[in-house]
C-alpha cells in the first residue's frame, strides 16, 4: 500500500528501529528502576541514553525528559497540573488538537478557566502586535501552541510568541507532536517551559512512547499516581524527577525503538531529513495540481510547512474518500483529524478534509501509486 498517513504515525520506520526492538526483547527484556540484576540495569542504561538523545536533539540539556505512553497523556499531565497550580487565563492557537482542547473544555465548561484564541489572520499570519494587544487586555497565565498544525502542516512561530508571553510571566507549552525530530527547534531557550513530543510521528519511533521536556524547577501536581520503584514507603508521589511523573512500568521496548530512531536521525541529520520531507511535499503539491478536481486547503505561499497537505475532491465526500482511496491501495486520513477548531478556522467544518502526509521515507512508488489512483478517480467520478 502507498502510505500517505504519516501525520497519524510514520511508516515505514528506519530498519534499525525494527531490529533494535527485536534485539532488545530477545537479549534484555527487563524493566528499569525495579531491580539490580543485569537486565534491569541494561534497561536503565538504555532509558538514560534515550533521555540524553532527546535532550541533544531538542537542544535542551538543562531540562528534564519525562516519558509517557502518548503525547495526549503528556499534555494532560502538564495542562491539568498547571490549572491545579492556578492557571486560569489560557491562550491557544486556532490549530490545536483535541488532546489540548478537550482538556481545556472540561475545565472551562465548569467555570474554572477561560480559554482565548490567539490572533491569526486568514493568510495564516500570527500577528505578534495583535497578540500583544490581546495579552495587554487579558494577561495570559498559560500559552499552548501546536508547533505544527496536524491538518495543514503550518509551522507556527512559537519562539516569537513564547518570548512575548514570558513578558507577561505566562507558562508556555509547545505541542511538538508533528515537529520534534523534523523541524530543528531550540527548546533549551528560556521561553520554553514545556515541550511535548510523540515518538511515533516525526521522531520515526514506535507507538506507545512519547513524553515531554520541562524546566526542572517546575513543581506541577501529579494527576496519575502509582509505583515508581523509588521511595516506595512514601504514599505521596516522589518529588524527584523523572519519577514524579513516570508511574507504573514504562514501555521499555518502545524506548528501545525510539533510541534506535534517534540514533538514525542523528546520523542522517535533522536538517537533511527536513529537506527531503520538504521536497516530498513539493512533489505532492505538484502532483495534485495536475488534477483540476483537487483543491488544496490552507496552502499559503511564503509560509513554512511540514509534509502535510489537506484537500477537497469535487464529487467525492470526505466520508467516502477514505474507502475510495483504500480500494486503490492508498492510505490517507479523512474527516476532522481530531482538530475541529482548525477546520472551523479553515471553513471546512464539519466535513473536514482529505489529508495526505508524507515523510522523509516516502518513496517514488508511493507517488506513482497515488498518481494511478488520481487517474482512476478522474475517469470514474
Amino acid at each position: 500500500m502507498a502510505y500517505f498517513d504519516n501525520a497519524s504515525t510514520t511508516y515505514p520506520k528506519p530498519d534499525c528501529v525494527y531490529k533494535h526492538m527485536d534485539d532488545f526483547y530477545r537479549n534484555c527484556g527487563g524493566s528499569y528502576g525495579r531491580g539490580q540484576y543485569r537486565q534491569a540495569l541494561s534497561a536503565g542504561g538504555l532509558v538514560s541514553d534515550t533521555r540524553a538523545r532527546i535532550q541533544m536533539l531538542l537542544h535542551c540539556q538543562s531540562k528534564q525528559v519525562i516519558f509517557t505512553p502518548t503525547a495526549t497523556v503528556a499534555l494532560n499531565i502538564i495542562i491539568q497540573g498547571m490549572i491545579k497550580k492556578g492557571a486560569k487565563n489560557i491562550y491557544i492557537s486556532p490549530f490545536e488538537h483535541n488532546a489540548v482542547t478537550r482538556v481545556l473544555h472540561s475545565y472551562e465548561k465548569n467555570g474554572l478557566i477561560q480559554v482565548k484564541t490567539l490572533n491569526v489572520s486568514n493568510d495564516f499570519e500570527f500577528d505578534i502586535e495583535r497578540i500583544r494587544y490581546q495579552f495587554d487586555a487579558s494577561k495570559p497565565d498559560m500559552v499552548v501552541i501546536s508547533h505544527v498544525s496536524n491538518v495543514v502542516g503550518l509551522v507556527a512561530p512559537i519562539e516569537s510568541i513564547f518570548t512575548l508571553a514570558k513578558k507577561y510571566d505566562a507558562i508556555t507549552l509547545a505541542d511538538m507532536a508533528q515537529s520534534a525530530g523534523l523541524v530543528d527547534c531550540n527548546v533549551g531557550q528560556a521561553c520554553f517551559d514545556f515541550a511535548v513530543f510523540a515518538g511515533h510521528k516525526t521522531l520515526l519511533g514506535p507507538t506507545g512512547i512519547s513524553g515531554f521536556v520541562m524546566k526542572p524547577d517546575f513543581d506541577i501536581p501529579p494527576i496519575i499516581f502509582g509505583g515508581t520503584g523509588y521511595d516506595s514507603a512514601n504514599q505521596d508521589m516522589p518529588s524527584s524527577l523523572p519519577e514524579r511523573y513516570e508511574m507504573g512500568t514504562q514501555n521499555v521496548i518502545g524506548i528501545a525503538g525510539l533510541n534506535a530512531s534517534l540514533r538514525w536521525i542523528e546520523e542522517k541529520g535533522i536538517k537533511n531529513l527536513w529537506k527531503i520531507e520538504h521536497n516530498n511535499r513539493q512533489k505532492l503539491l505538484e502532483l495534485m495540481s495536475r488534477y483540476p478536481f483537487v483543491t488544496t486547503v490552507g496552502n499559503v505561499p511564503g509560509k513554512e510547512y511540514v509534509g502535510i497537505v489537506s484537500c477537497l475532491i469535487d464529487g467525492i465526500s470526505n466520508d467516502s474518500a477514505g474507502t475510495i482511496f483504500n480500494e486503490r491501495n492508498i492510505a490517507v486520513r479523512t474527516g476532522l483529524q481530531c482538530a475541529p477548531l482548525a477546520h472551523k478556522f479553515l471553513g471546512t467544518f464539519p466535513a473536514g478534509t482529505i489529508r495526505f502526509s508524507v515523510s522523509c521515507l516516502t518513496t517514488d512508488f508511493d507517488f506513482e501509486e497515488l498518481q494511478n489512483a488520481l487517474e482512476s478517480i478522474s475517469q470514474e467520478y
